[in-house]
């Protein structure tokens, strides 16, 4: 297939070398990058880079993502697909597809960090043509979970993933530090594997129905503990913003009961 990628850093580079390797020809353009894997054509222009391809991906930093929709999308053929890969948000993936005309605006979300699983990262699509990245990335080893929708569809997913796996990672991180100053990291460690080995649906259940239930007395809890990390000398934004969710729940609750 004949591929373009725009966005040759890192994460660009990358991918081209995996899609050449699959056998796919590679043409490439960057403004601030003038060298690519061997194998592949560096082209002096985004628009040059398209106009013949079958695939496109975009790889640049979400900020770019307008600027080269507006660039490439006009001179596509007909039927070819447009990925976009950067993380722009929902609502300008769904923007973006909408002015794609004939070409096949596809909205792929990264599941994972690039750099550390290289091109067989987990990736999510959406959009006319998602079936056909699917089966291009599925050449290098990459997982494509096509998920139904229009462009916006796959990075809603990953946003909604990211407020439990980015949200978690910094709880951890926030408890991990406050048990290494208190002199019980082995204890908090042990406390959150056990946690998180539990049964999954039962702990959401717990959570969901028992957290309003009780954000009065837990709210003054979490003050308590953004009280006592500060005394520990330790950051404290997680249970600061813990305290302030369950004092707006319990103020819902408060107006729903009424």
């Amino acid at each position: 297939m004949k591929c373009a990628l725009i966005g040759l850093g890192e994460v660009g580079q990358t991918y081209a070398a995996a899609l050449l390797e699959a056998g796919h020809e590679i043409t490439g353009y960057d403004p601030f990058i003038n060298h690519a894997p061997q194998g592949a054509q560096l082209a002096q222009s985004a628009a040059q880079a398209v106009k013949d391809a079958d695939m496109v991906l975009v790889l640049t930093g979400a900020g770019a993502a307008p600027k080269v929709a507006q660039e490439c999308l006009p001179v596509m053929k007909p039927g070819s697909g447009y990925a976009d890969l950067t993380s722009s948000s929902p609502k300008v993936m769904e923007d973006l597809g909408a002015t794609s005309g004939q070409v096949n605006f596809i909205d792929v979300a990264i599941l994972g960090p690039v750099i550390a699983q290289g091109a067989k990262t987990p990736l999510m699509a959406s959009g006319q043509g998602a079936e056909d990245f699917a089966d291009l990335l599925k050449s290098v080893g990459a997982p494509v979970e096509v998920v139904a929708g229009g462009p916006g569809s796959a990075m809603a997913h990953k946003l909604l993933r990211s407020v439990f796996t980015k949200g978690l990672a910094s709880v951890v991180i926030e408890a991990v530090h406050a048990g290494a100053a208190a002199g019980l990291e082995p204890w908090i460690r042990t406390e959150i594997s056990t946690m998180l080995a539990g049964d999954g649906q039962a702990t959401i259940d717990r959570f969901l129905s028992g957290t309003a239930k009780h954000a009065v007395r837990r709210a003054a809890e979490m003050r308590s503990t953004g009280g006592y990390l500060e005394d520990l000398g330790v950051p404290h934004e997680m249970s600061d913003a813990s305290a302030s969710a369950m004092e707006r729940m319990a103020i819902d609750t408060k107006m729903t009961a009424g």
